[in-house]
This record gives C-alpha cells, sequence and structure tokens, in this order.
C-alpha cells in the first residue's frame, strides 16, 4: 500500500524491536489496550500468536524516507462475513504524530480492506478522550455504542467506544472526495 507520504507494509519479525519501543511510550499507551509494563517478550509472543492466526494481519507504516514510523494491526477477518477489525493503529514516531500521516494511513487501510479484501464492513473501537475519535468520525465511521468494560488495563477496566464503517458508506466518501478535488 502506498500513498504521497507512506507505505504500509506486511510486518516483519525484526519490526517487534521497533513495536516494543513504541509502545513503552506513555503517547501510545494511554489510549490503547497496553500494560505499563510491556516488554520484548511479550510484543514477540503476540507478534508470533497474530502471524499464525489467519484471521489477522499486521503492517508497519514506513515513511518514504523508508523510515518506520507506526505500525496496524487487523483481526477478526472473516470471509463468511466479509468483516474485519481494524483492532490497533498509531504512529509511534513522536515526531511525525500530528502531521497527516494517521489519516494518510487510514485511507490506505480502508482503500486495502474495501478494495482489495473486499470487506463490507470494517470496525475499530477507541478509548474515550481518545483525539482519533474524532479522524474517524471525519473519515466517515459511525458510532455503534459503548462498549462497557471492554478493555483491561494494569488490572483496570475502560469502555471502548465502537465504530463502524459499510463499503457503501465508503464508496460515498470516496466520491465525494473525487468531486471535492
Amino acid at each position: 500500500m502506498v500513498s504521497e507520504n507512506i507505505i504500509i507494509r506486511k510486518s516483519t519479525f525484526d519490526d517487534c524491536v521497533l513495536f516494543t519501543k513504541w509502545e513503552q511510550q506513555d503517547y501510545i499507551k494511554e489510549f490503547l489496550t497496553i500494560n505499563k509494563e510491556r516488554t520484548y517478550e511479550e510484543v514477540v509472543r503476540e507478534f508470533i500468536l497474530r502471524e499464525l492466526d489467519k484471521t489477522n494481519e499486521q503492517f508497519t507504516i514506513i515513511f518514504k524516507n523508508k523510515k518506520p514510523i507506526g505500525r496496524v494491526y487487523l483481526s477478526k477477518i472473516s470471509r463468511e462475513s466479509d468483516s474485519l477489525d481494524l483492532t490497533r493503529i498509531y504512529i509511534g514516531e513522536k515526531e511525525y504524530l500530528g502531521k497527516g500521516y494517521g489519516k494518510e494511513a487510514m485511507l490506505l487501510l480502508l482503500d486495502y480492506c474495501f478494495n482489495t479484501l473486499n470487506m463490507e464492513r470494517v470496525t475499530l473501537d477507541h478509548y474515550e478522550g481518545n483525539p482519533a475519535g474524532k479522524l474517524y468520525l471525519d473519515l466517515g465511521f459511525k458510532y455503534e455504542g459503548i462498549m462497557r468494560n471492554a478493555a483491561k488495563k494494569d488490572n483496570k477496566y475502560y469502555d471502548l467506544h465502537l465504530m463502524s464503517m459499510l463499503r457503501d458508506e465508503y464508496k460515498e466518501i470516496m466520491l465525494n472526495e473525487v468531486k471535492n478535488n
């Protein structure tokens, strides 16, 4: 997947070092279900288990200068219901935050989900107060409700706000995007 500024490629085992570094940063952990004491061994174990499960796909976001800057994890990929969950996406390199690369990555992922994988439905969720919630709304995701105590981090439960986008909604958004450009 390629856009103006970023490339999204399949993650490799070597990326686990970067994932560990990023996932130990407070600005990443704040809005994700990642415990305070995230170790390299945990990241590796999680990476390997996800790779073995064909309902998951893992990607690394690369800035065009070849610098890895973020991570994506798709889960619950169902060919029966043509749906998947965008479980984790973040920009891990702090100097790349707030520059629109998260939105650029989301647009690439939505294209991949709806046009390459031919999904009917893409879901995601977020913590209360996560600034990405506004981005998801701006992209066309719709709120479905609150999943109460759906996430556990550091032995505390958190509500998650569930959002989704359907294929027809995506097509309409892309059509409007073309008209406006």
